[in-house]
């Protein structure tokens, strides 16, 4: 693991990697004790302390203010994705069932963004929206928010579903936001000034098909944007631009 573009040492870019790790699948906050016993670092709990208080100073950690651990910024997310995770891909039987799935809809551009959105939110069990330039928009598993620890706040989910609600929010969303660098990208509600959606995070990809722009995205928490998320939106950002039209 190389740090130096972000000014982390080897140690500390490791300790980030870790907790980010603990924190996707836990989404608490992370403490010294819980790294130490889980993960051989060779470090005491002391250095742990030590280094997790420099990431906080630099950006990368804060610390919610009822616990002694603590959680990753976008930031330090934007890091882990860029040069930390290790993608799980999806299994050839899994890329099989999704082309399946959204085939019968294939010469049809609403009803493809359609079966790709419900297809994409049960695999990966998230909401999931799609939008084209045309105006049409679909969303499936609403149901999927309030599983998460961090949309516990009902101001949060509301301001959610407002904003799968809005055509033109959506477009803007994901027209404007998305560079089109990379095939898929991850977005911060904190880092998009949408102080409401601060603890939102969203894994986008855009393309067109046809004569039309379209986008499809997942939302989630901040960590959506893990190791086997990405993966399977790269998939099917692939997937759909080869089936449309077939």
């Amino acid at each position: 693991m190389n740090g130096i573009s972000e000014g982390l040492t080897s140690r500390q870019t490791q300790i980030l990697k870790v907790l980010i790790d603990e924190y996707i699948n836990t989404a608490y906050p992370v403490g010294s004790e819980a790294i130490e016993k889980k993960y051989d670092l060779g470090v005491s709990p002391a250095t742990i302390r030590h280094e997790m208080a420099t990431l906080t100073n630099s950006g990368f950690l804060r610390q919610p203010h009822t616990s002694a651990g603590r959680v990753p910024t976008p930031k330090a997310m934007r890091f882990y994705v860029d040069q930390l995770m290790e993608e799980k891909k999806m299994s050839l039987a899994d890329e099989v069932r999704a082309k399946e799935e959204v085939w019968d809809s294939r010469n049809d551009i609403k009803g493809l963004l359609e079966k790709a959105v419900q297809s994409l939110s049960d695999r990966t069990q998230s909401l999931t929206v799609g939008v084209t330039d045309s105006g049409y928009t679909s969303h499936a598993g609403m149901a999927n928010v309030f599983a998460n620890a961090e949309f516990a706040n009902m101001q949060v989910c509301s301001d959610i579903f407002s904003l799968i609600e809005g055509v033109s929010r959506l477009q803007d969303l994901f027209f404007d936001h998305l560079s089109g660098e990379d095939v898929v990208e991850v977005l911060f509600g904190e880092e998009l000034g949408m102080p409401n959606l601060g603890p939102v995070g969203i894994v986008a990809t855009s393309m067109h098909l046809g004569n039309h722009k379209a986008a499809i995205g997942i939302i989630g928490p901040t960590r959506i944007g893990n190791h086997t998320v990405i993966p399977v939106m790269r998939y099917y950002s692939q997937m759909l631009r080869e089936v449309f039209g077939a």
